[in-house]
Order: C-alpha cells, then structure tokens, then sequence
C-alpha cells in the first residue's frame, strides 16, 4: 500500500510557500491543492478582466525557459509560477494549465508550448524562484550534515583540533557563525580518544571559517527566498533587476559550496582504505570537475542568463552533496570494520560479546559521533541488502545522506538531537558586548589597579562605591544622544531604575545627597552601555574615576586632572600617547561665532565629536542633512576644528583673533587655559598635551576645560581615557551647585595594550604569587598540612601537593614558575630534615626539620 503523500496548499490567504514544501513537490513527496477561496478570486478576477479589455493584448510566455532545467527544477518552478499567479488573481486558464501540469508528469512538456498571461521575464523570475527553494531546502540540510561528517573526518584522520578551540570574544569581531560550528563539532568529538594525533592540516583547521561562512550564506538565502515564494509575480520590467538582486546571493553561495567541496574532498582523500580510495577515485567529483562546473556559473552569471546560472549553482550543489556522502563513507569505514554487516548483527552487540571474550579493546570515540556511528550502521542493518558486495553496501549508504530519501529526515533529526542534547551539551556563551578573563589577564589588570591607586591615592583622594544601579530619572538627561545606550532594567512593580552608565553622575548625585561642598575621591568599578560591541569596546567595563568636587583656586584642579593623567599613563607604562585638551566655553564661542544657533550648540558638538572617526565631509553631511546647518556655516566650522597644535603656541594664535577676544564665552575661555598651561608648564608635563579645537566630548554636563588621552602606538584601541569640568552636574540633584572636575580612565583599553606590551617584549606572566610548593612525596596528608600552616602562620605565599613521583612535584614548580620547594619524602621523615630545592638554579640544601621556616624566611628576604 502505497504511503499517503503530504497536501500542500498553494495560494491560500493564511498559508504561505515554504522551500521545504516545493522540494517535496518537486520530488514527488507531497502533492499541492490550490486553495478555493483562491481559485474563486482568480475566476471572478478573469471574468471582470475579459468582459473590461475584450481588445487587450495577452502577454504569453514559451516553456522553453525550463529547456535545460532537471525535472525536479521544473516542477519547482513551476509550482512557484503557480502560487504567483494565485497570489496575483491572474487568468484562471493559465493557473489550470499550470495545476495540470504539475500533478502529471512534468517531464511531458512540449518547450514548444506557451501559457497565456504570464511575460517571459515573469516566467524567469519564478524559475529561478523555483531552483532557488531547493537550494535553500538543500543547503540548509547540508549545513548540519556536513558539520557531523567533518567530526567523523576528525577521529578517522586522528586530526589535530585545536582550531575548534575558539571563544566568541563578546566584542563583534569574531563571527558568530564560525564559533558555533566550531561549537557543535566540539560536541560530537566530546570525549574522543582519536583525535590530536596527527599534525594539523588546513582541510581540518578551516572548517569552523568555510562551515561557518556556508551557515551565514544559507540564512541570507533563506530570507530572501522565503519573500520571492510569496510575492505576486513581477513586471516584465521589474523581474531583471529581481533576478538579478537574486543571484547576488546565489553567487556566494556557489562560492562557499566550491571551498566547502574542496575541503571536504581533501578530507576523504586521505582514506587509509585502499578499496574505498579506489571507488573513491574513480566515482566522487573531483576539484577539477567543482571547478569547471563553478567557470560555467560564472559565465552565464556574466552574460545575464540567470536562469542557466540558477541551475548551475544547482548542479554545484549536487556535486558537493556526492563529495560529502563520500566523505562520510570513507571515515566511516575508517572507524568500523567492513564485514559488520554479516549476519545481520549489530556492532555493539559484537564489541559486547568481544569484550566477555576478551577481545579487541573497546574504542573511545566522541559522545557524539559514537550515537551517529551506532545510527548509521542501525540504519544500513534494517536495509534489504540482497548481496554482501561491497560496492552494493556503498550504494546502500550513499542513499542515506540523499535529502530525497525517507530515511534523510532522521538523520538530519538525530545530528541536531546530538548537537542539542543534554548528554552532550553546548558549552555556555558569554553574553554579547561581555568576556571572562583568564589568570594571566587578572594578574596584569591586578598589576594595573594597584598602580592607579596608588597614584590616586598620591593625591589625597579617598575611596568611594556607589551602587551598580541608580534610579532611571538620576541617569536620563545627562548623556546627550548617548542617553539611547543606557541599559533600562525590567520593572519589577517598583521604582525605574537602569544600570549606571558612568561613574561620573552617581558621584555628582552622592555629593548632592550627602550635602558634601568638598570632596576629592576615586572610584574603580563597573559601568555598562548598550552599544554595538567591537574591537576594544564593550557593553560591561570598568571605569576608574578620579573627581575634584569644590570651590578650590582657579584652574588648579583641572591642572591636577590632567597632571594625575600623565601619572597613571606614565607608570602604566604604555608607551607613546597624547592627551587633546580643549575647553566647552571656548567650543560655544567658536559655534556662536559660525553662526550656529544656541539651542543647537550641544547637538553639533555630539557631531564634532565623531571627527576622530570620520571626515569632516561625513560630519559636515550630517549637519547639514540631518541638524540644519547651512554649507556656510558648516565651512567655517571646518576651518577652526582644524586647528591644533602645542598648547601655548596655539593659544597665541587664537588670542589675535579679535573675534574670540570679543566673544564673552571664548575670551574667559583663553583666560582660564593661559593660567592652567601655565601651571602644566612648570609641572613640566605639558609637553603630553596638545590643543585640539576639534575635540568636543559629546556629553551634555561639560561646562569648561574637556581633555582626551589617545595611545599613539600600533594597538589600535582609540581614546583611553577622557574627563573635564562639569560645574552644574551636582545642581541636579539638590539645591547648592558645587562645581567639580574629573577624569576617566578607560582601563579595558589601557588593558589590551599592556596584554600587547607584554606579548610583544615576550615576557612570561605568573598568575600567581606563590614563593614555596611544600611537595609530600607519599599519600601524608596531614604532614602537608602542617607544614604548610607553618609557612602560612608566617606570612609565606605557599602551596602543597601530595604525590609519590618526585617529578610532578617539579614539573607544576617548574609550569608554575615557583621559585623554591620543600621536598619531604620518607628518607628526610626519618633523618628528620627537610630538602629546600632552588627551582630556577637547580640547587638542592639539607636543612633540619625545625629550621624550616627561619631559613625560607631569610632566603626569601623576609
């Protein structure tokens, strides 16, 4: 009895098209019914036309554009031109023809025939349509296969896998794509004893990049396929630049199955079956033959006939498909015994009875790929294989991995099963914008705190902490355009609150609280931003904040700013920067005098800010386009934010210009940097300083001096630290303005630059502080806790292990960089005497028991 097929609706108002249900219809493994309701609108729509333009000409179009397509890309083009048309409310004959057509057999269309009410651009789109639903359908099916399959390469070959160990880096530039193939493939080989034996190859160490590229291709097609299955057919006019627009995609897609092919073929060459690398030879497509199938693509791509391009893009497919289902057949036999398929028993009740009897040692394959080798042969075993050749069992398995077999479904389940199941899970992920660090980061950012506190605290400061959330009405209001990157946390039926976004309005909003008119404090701690993550900027980072709040002598606290600055990057040892300085008043004033109006001031100085990143062409666009500023005004903007130079230098120059001097804002502006300059000038630091009239710093709570720190080295990492005075900020929130300056160190970034720093002098980092590893050479573990507690008692860095073989001891010494040991086996119990090992020098010193901790001390320097 023969299985009844699936029903398939077409052109129904609440049903759409999907690749999977042309597929099958295409392969005869469901049949399409047109919707009623639609049919009827398409008759009473034919009706209406006929009776209304009884003299209009018909456009028709000639089955010839399926001439050199497959049957089963002909019947999908044509269930695609169908759906259009019902879609469209088109000529009931042409919607009958098309029905009858595809319920018989395609094959049986005369190219010579034409159906009425459709152009032949009409018919090419939906063509293409058409090819491009089983391209989706397929290729998504092949991006899970071919991930298990590479996994099953991995332990046939004892493949090196070291580069599947990858981590998204939270900060975008790691595809996403590419990390979680890398991910799934970790899965399957979970737990395997076959890989990393061999050397690495490039046909294994690039799968995470081709696989990952092969997903990110397949998601774009399948978008873009999904809206033209269910769009009403085009213009004549319009289809060419709608062919066009999609065979862009299908163009990547050929590329990323032609490295995929290559890959993968380079993989199963490598067989170690010389009966399968002959059938090998002689059967699977080749690279030369990918590569002749992809030359022809190209060149129907370029003469436009996107048609023929579509079906070789297809044909493509298919030749990859055979290469990966040899793949597959050549590590699978590479991993199971040929003749398991006798007797019509399974493998594992072999190894069982193998095992009783004792026989062959049991292998250790991943979790993963034991449950789809063990679905694999369960598989070929409930198969009615007639003969015991080995070319039949070849045929039998080849079908398993054909998407049009009834089997193929299973298999596609039972992968995504593996990947998704609890037994052998995913590992967790970071949350975008986010990262860990390891203990060698920690010991460099711990290196780098206790530097900036020190320098802080050089200066008088105290600590301060406020919490990680303030309440959303603190927050709003203060961060200009940046205000759309605060993180709003859920309401929970309370108070609105959202995470802090700096550490600079809590502190004003403490101040205020607490009616404080003086306070000098710093403050290291967490903020967070809901920005788009990228090389060295993240969504969760530290700030290390250090605030002047009070009414002090002109001038002299934004010195201090600015003289602690060149402290904190002097000491960190970063190597070259600069710090940009320029003042919000004399900003205004530069506005004020390019004719910019006032209430626009703060919102062009959020566009001046972006002129690290762009042109001034971009930034001018923007203010003219989107902020109203005419080309007049824009130009003269230009011409002053050019100006930077040495800060006494410049402020020369800007003292000539009469037009500064008679703008209040600006000329109190030049009177207030001639004093600090001058202060930095016999602080002798002001050569760190440079005087940039385009420096802006977009946030809205800047009232004077603004300054910028810049790394000039090779890491590129932009700004790293930035701050300036904000005297109306604590006004906010209480009803005494107490004017205050500040500085932000942007410590993830000075961060990476020390990491580069120390990568680069090939400096070896310790993550511990560990002076002494007591070693107990035995299984005495109370003699190590009582030597141990000594040293701890006296304030000794110590660690103890306990194992027989003096060599582990030596070995976590050695890998932990430990510079001594003490060494206690049953020889120094018995004579009562410790051993004292110098690690680095490889010196050995007897000791008596009981002076232990006095001798460490003293070599120790204690």
């Amino acid at each position: 009895m023969a299985e009844e097929r699936r029903v398939v609706t077409v052109g129904g108002k609440g049903s759409s098209l999907s690749s999977s249900s042309v597929f099958e219809i295409a392969n005869g493994l469901s049949r399409p019914r047109i919707d009623s309701s639609a049919l009827s609108k398409v008759s009473s729509s034919s009706n209406s036309k006929t009776s209304n333009n009884t003299n209009a000409p018909t456009q028709s179009s000639a089955f010839s554009v399926l001439s050199n397509l497959t049957p089963e890309e002909s019947k999908a083009s044509l269930v695609v031109l169908l759906n259009k048309l019902l879609l469209s409310s088109s000529s009931s004959a042409a919607v009958t023809q098309l029905y009858d057509i595809i319920l018989n057999d395609v094959s049986s269309i005369s190219f010579d025939n034409t159906i009425d009410g459709v152009s032949p651009g009409e018919f090419s789109v939906a063509a293409i349509s058409g090819i491009s639903a089983i391209l989706d359908h397929r290729s998504s099916a092949l991006s899970v296969i071919i991930d298990a399959v590479a996994a099953l390469s991995c332990e046939a070959l004892g493949a090196d896998i070291s580069a599947f160990n990858l981590n998204d880096s939270g900060d975008g530039s790691t595809a996403k794509d590419v990390v979680s193939v890398a991910a799934d493939v970790k899965i399957l080989l979970n737990g395997s004893k076959f890989v990393n034996k061999n050397s690495d190859e490039l046909a294994v160490s690039s799968v995470p990049v081709v696989h990952g590229k092969f997903r990110e291709i397949c998601r774009l097609l399948h978008s873009s396929t999904r809206v033209q299955l269910n769009s009403a057919v085009v213009s004549n006019s319009g289809s060419s630049g709608t062919a066009s627009a999609m065979c862009t995609t299908l163009f990547s897609l050929a590329v990323a199955l032609k490295d995929l092919g290559n890959i993968s073929y380079n993989r199963a060459k490598r067989t170690r079956d010389d009966e399968i690398s002959a059938m090998l030879q002689k059967e699977c497509p080749r690279p030369d033959q990918l590569k002749a199938v992809f030359a022809s693509l190209v060149s129907a791509h370029s003469d436009e006939e996107y048609v023929k391009f579509s079906h070789d893009v297809n044909s493509l497919l298919m030749m990859v498909e055979k290469i990966v289902s040899w793949e597959a057949l050549a590590a699978f036999f590479s991993l199971e015994e040929k003749d398991f398929i006798s007797g019509n028993t399974s493998v594992c009740e072999d190894s069982a009875k193998a095992g009783k009897k004792g026989g062959k040692k049991k292998k250790i394959l991943g979790k993963g790929t034991t449950a789809l080798l063990q679905f694999l042969k369960d598989r070929l075993l409930s198969m009615p294989i007639q003969t015991e050749a080995f070319e039949n069992l070849v045929r039998h398995f080849s079908s398993l991995l054909d998407p049009k077999d009834s089997g193929f479904g299973t298999l596609l389940r039972k992968v995504k099963d593996i990947v998704e199941s609890n037994e052998s899970r995913r590992l967790p992920k970071l949350p975008k914008g986010t990262r860990d660090f390891a203990k060698e980061q920690m010991a460099i950012r711990e290196k780098a705190f206790s530097i900036i506190v020190e320098v802080f605290k050089r200066h008088g400061a105290s600590a301060l902490d406020t919490p990680a959330f303030e309440m959303r009405e603190t927050l709003m209001g203060k961060y200009g355009e940046d205000s759309k990157l605060i993180y709003d946390l859920a309401d929970q039926g309370g108070e609105l609150c959202s995470l802090r976004y700096d550490l600079t309005v809590p502190f004003a909003r403490y101040v205020a609280m607490n009616g404080l008119t003086s306070f000098k404090r710093y403050q290291i701690a967490k903020v967070y931003r809901r920005d788009n993550p990228s090389k060295g900027r993240y969504r969760e980072f530290y700030q290390c904040d250090f605030d002047i709040a009070g009414q002090f002598e002109k001038m002299m606290p934004d010195f201090e700013v600015i003289k602690i600055l060149t402290e904190l990057l002097d000491e960190l040892d970063i190597g070259e920067y600069e710090v940009k300085l320029n003042h919000r008043k004399l900003l205004d004033g530069m506005l004020a005098i390019c004719g910019v109006p006032q209430e626009k001031f703060r919102t062009i100085c959020s566009s001046i800010d972006k002129l690290d990143k762009q042109s001034f062409e971009q930034i001018k666009k923007e203010m003219v386009d989107e902020k109203g500023l005419s080309d007049e005004i824009s130009d003269r903007i230009g011409t002053f934010v050019k100006w930077r130079g040495p800060p006494v230098e410049l402020l020369s120059k800007l003292k000539q210009e009469r037009s500064f001097l008679e703008n209040n804002e600006s000329s109190l502006a030049l009177d207030e940097l001639d004093t600090m300059f001058k202060a930095l000038e016999r602080s002798r630091c002001i050569d760190r300083v440079v005087f940039d009239l385009s420096l802006a710093r977009g946030l809205d709570y800047y009232t004077g001096v603004i300054f910028e720190a810049v790394f000039k080295g090779a890491t590129q990492v932009g700004s790293i630290a930035a701050g300036g005075r904000y005297d109306n900020l604590i006004g906010m929130f209480g009803t005494r303005q107490v004017p205050a300056v500040g500085i932000s160190l942007g410590i993830e970034r000075v961060f990476a630059i020390m990491e580069q720093v120390q990568k680069d002098k090939n400096q070896e980092i310790r993550a511990t502080e560990t002076q002494v590893l007591v070693s107990i050479l035995g299984d005495d573990s109370a003699l190590a806790a009582e030597l141990v507690g000594e040293l701890w008692n006296a304030k000794v860095k110590a660690e103890f292990m306990i194992h027989k073989k003096v060599m582990k001891h030596i070995d976590r010494a050695r890998d932990s960089r430990i510079p001594w040991m003490v060494l206690v086996g049953e020889r120094e119990l018995s004579e009562g005497v410790v051993k004292l090992k110098d690690v680095v020098a490889a010196i050995d010193y007897e000791i008596p028991r009981g002076n232990l901790v006095n001798d460490l001390c003293r070599r120790l320097d204690m």
